[in-house]
């Protein structure tokens, strides 16, 4: 009665070796990424470990082997649609590269290296940040207990952190000559660029353009990089006689949109030229229909962990900076 209160006893690797005909050690192997062991022999793993219903411990496997598969996703801005975005496409090559995604929300206010030191506790094999840049001392003791790390569209220049960048430059010279081309006369651009190192690069890229082209742009500095702030950005727009916007995002860019059209029809063009980055899905959207840069989340993806991995075989590598392209995506809004 007592074995019977207790419920059903744990399957174990021993448990499956015996099922399987096989050696613990070849039901270790069978489950661990790139292991030699033949194929005869983990189909048979696999099969007795599907019979007895028997997972991986992955965490208790880091207790041996000191480092987990998991890696920490450090993210902050998740309202953000192409936040969202972005950690979807580094979970899908996460997990198609063995590994195991823990993501870790944080935000602007929050400190990024208390969130960081949370992942070491769980002997994560690497570390992605996608929010502001945390302290160079944090990056410092990834490094030193051999945890890569790699941030996403940050500045800071740190040794043995590596970082992929969207090519903000590029960006901001498309937006400002595609609005020259197209008859404006009194752009802007709006950003926060205090708090982004993406929102200031392409600000000032903008309007360098701008001026290469003959034209002064505007700048229009605002709080916070989101919907909010666009939407209430907007309300001064129309008598500024700006008549071209590049906002730092699309998120901002359809606040922005929302403002300027209220008593309008939907299928009315924006009485200015609009722009925004990144091509998030609501970009599309018949209400938006904007025109923006689009940052590709896939490619940007796949190099994140190419630098991951390659950081983990070579610890000692100095930092390496990759850019991903950039493409003017078309649409009603400019």
């Amino acid at each position: 009665m007592a074995d019977r209160d207790k419920g059903p006893r744990k399957v174990t690797s021993f448990d499956v070796a015996r099922v399987a005909g096989v050696s613990r050690a070849a039901v270790s192997r069978a489950f661990t990424p790139d292991a030699s062991v033949s194929p005869k022999t983990r189909e048979k793993v696999y099969q007795a470990a599907k019979e007895l219903g028997y997972r991986v411990n992955y965490l208790a496997r880091s207790l041996t082997n000191q480092r987990s598969d998991l890696v920490g996703v450090v993210a902050a801005g998740l309202d953000n649609p192409f936040r969202t975005l972005q950690i979807e496409h580094l979970a899908k090559v996460l997990i198609a590269r063995n590994f195991r995604p823990i993501l870790l929300p944080t935000s602007q206010e929050a400190d990024t290296s208390t969130v960081i030191g949370q992942l070491l506790h769980y002997a994560v094999s690497g570390v992605i940040v996608t929010s502001d840049a945390p302290p160079t001392e944090i990056c410092e003791q990834c490094a030193a207990e051999g945890v890569p790390i790699v941030l996403i569209n940050k500045g800071n220049d740190i040794p043995f952190v590596d970082r992929i960048i969207s090519d903000d430059r590029m960006a901001g010279h498309l937006a400002a000559t595609h609005l020259i081309d197209s008859g404006v006369r009194k752009p802007a651009v709006m950003a926060a660029p205090a708090i982004s190192y993406t929102a200031r690069r392409r600000s000032e890229a903008f309007i360098a353009r701008c001026k290469q082209l003959g034209v002064e742009a505007q700048f229009l500095q605002i709080r916070i990089n989101d919907y909010r702030s666009g939407y209430d950005a907007a309300a001064e727009l129309a008598a500024s006689g700006i008549d071209g916007l590049f906002c730092a995002n699309d998120h901002m860019a359809c606040g922005v949109i929302d403002r300027v059209m209220q008593g309008r029809g939907r299928d009315d063009a924006p009485p200015l030229r609009i722009i925004g980055h990144d091509d998030i899905p609501q970009a599309s959207w018949t209400a938006y229909d904007l025109t923006t840069i689009r940052q590709p989340c896939d490619v940007q993806a796949e190099k994140t962990v190419d630098l991951l991995m390659s950081r983990m075989a070579e610890p000692d590598l100095t930092a390496r900076v990759e850019f991903t392209p950039v493409t003017l995506i078309k649409r009603r809004t400019a």
